[in-house]
């Protein structure tokens, strides 16, 4: 690594091998490196360690060797890795497991107050969030009362209210029609964040990201060709299972791929 990279680097794993008890290796000396302002899309198929990842990022499971370094530094110990879920803002699949709070605001302004933010400072940074994500008047609402879509916008804006360095999106648009995803994508698109989307969604993974992994054998690797299959269009990762959710997209590249 070159010193303009180590200096740009925000996640770096190295040589990382993983199992869960009684099972096989999900990674045997996996390496990957997240860079500054970088955005990219992870795609594979179930179980094959994509939310693993994110969690051993996190510090919610420990790899059996390797190393993790997040901002420059080697993370190993649990009071580190608190500081970390500072700076890096995860987004659980199930927007259930994220949400606690009885109402969204509450919800929203808790990383603030985490962060040592007072109360009044913490219900502004919330609020603000909540506007930013087009959820005005969503501050006294019954957060296990909100649809699927809501509660994941929510989620979103209690990551976001905590200000954080790097984003970790896992499936953010499962469970989401087709309006609510392309709020999503424009909300995304417009943040100044470094990031890494786990989706099956191809469309959404093409829209949002400038870069697309795939997670193969316990190894993260790119793909350059691209892949025809039963769609009639080509892409990277055309191999892998995952699906395409706009119509508009699909016409495009049916229309290119045909030649008409």
């Amino acid at each position: 690594m070159d010193r303009m990279d180590s200096k740009n680097t925000l996640i770096h794993l190295r040589d990382i091998s993983f199992s869960y008890p009684g099972g096989e290796p999900v990674f045997q000396g996996l390496s990957f490196r997240l860079l500054e302002g970088e955005r990219l899309g992870l795609i594979g198929p179930n179980g094959s360690g994509k939310t693993t990842l994110f969690h051993i990022i996190m510090g919610l499971l420990k790899p059996s060797s390797g190393s993790v370094e997040i901002f420059g530094e080697i993370i190993e110990e649990e009071r580190q890795f608190q500081k970390v879920r500072q700076k890096i803002g995860l987004l659980f699949q199930d927007p259930d497991d994220q949400l606690f709070s009885p109402t969204v605001l509450e919800d929203v302004a808790f990383g603030p107050l985490n962060q040592g933010r007072t109360p009044k400072e913490a219900v502004e940074i919330a609020r603000h969030t909540l506007a930013k994500l087009g959820l005005e008047g969503f501050e006294d609402r019954v957060t296990y009362k909100l649809s699927g879509g809501e509660k994941r916008l929510v989620s979103l804006a209690a990551v976001l209210a905590m200000e954080p360095r790097v984003l970790l999106l896992d499936e953010p648009t499962t469970g989401l029609d087709m309006d609510t995803t392309r709020r999503l994508i424009s909300i995304l698109n417009n943040l100044d964040l470094s990031y890494i989307f786990i989706s099956h969604n191809m469309d959404f993974i093409t829209q949002t990201t400038y870069k697309v992994y795939g997670m193969l054998d316990g190894q993260i690797v790119t793909e350059e060709e691209a892949i025809p299959h039963t769609h009639e269009h080509v892409h990277g990762f055309g191999r892998l299972p995952h699906t395409h959710s706009y119509v508009e997209y699909l016409a495009v590249h049916n229309h290119e791929t045909k030649g008409e």
